[in-house]
């Protein structure tokens, strides 16, 4: 392939400098508010646009790793379905594994769970058990802190499986839904805080 016009050989064939584009970039470009969804007066922060842009993803990865980088974390825990997006390319800038956290019957071998409580019902997270050692530390990683509610399963889930819980990341943060607050004492951290 050859470099666009005005482009040099070597500009095209450089690999971007992703650690730049990260502290220089403006993420909330890419984040669409979506008014009305799922179900009126709630204010959607929709990620898609963020995730189809290549340069902005590997910014939010970088964003997201950096407050982590010395954290001597043995795992990321990633919450179905959207966390699997963030926390495999973040686990591997951090040099770590990653253990998904499922809804109930998605994972093959024999599990451990945990029920927790939503606005409107129940839920249950499952992850293999014995997938810890004993003591691990691990992040848990997921797209959007609303209320909590998940992650902090997840973390009980972590808990219970023999690991510990070296805090949570997310791409964005939803702070006046209180997320924030209930996973408390543990270390938050978000690339974006709306």
């Amino acid at each position: 392939m050859s470099p666009p016009a005005g482009v040099t050989a070597a500009a095209f064939a450089a690999p971007p400098d992703w650690g730049t584009l990260s502290s220089a970039m403006d993420l909330t470009a890419f984040i669409r508010a979506v008014p009305d969804f799922p179900k009126p007066g709630i204010l959607f922060r929709d990620i898609t646009p963020l995730l189809a842009d290549a340069a902005a993803l590997a910014a939010a990865i970088e964003r997201l790793a950096e407050p982590w980088r010395d954290a001597r974390l043995d795992a990321i825990a990633a919450v179905e379905a959207r966390g699997f997006l963030f926390a495999t390319p973040l686990a591997l800038e951090l040099g770590v594994g990653v253990i998904p956290v499922r809804k109930p019957g998605k994972l093959p071998a024999e599990t451990i769970e945990h029920e927790y409580d939503l606005e409107y019902g129940r839920d249950r997270l499952q992850m293999h058990r014995g997938i810890l050692g004993a003591g691990d530390r691990v992040l848990v990683v997921d797209d959007v802190l609303a209320t909590g509610g998940t992650a902090a399963a997840c973390m009980r889930l972590i808990e219970a499986g023999g690991g510990s819980v070296a805090g949570a990341s997310f791409l964005v943060e939803i702070s006046p839904l209180g997320g924030r607050d209930r996973l408390a004492p543990h270390r938050v951290e978000a690339a974006l805080v709306y």
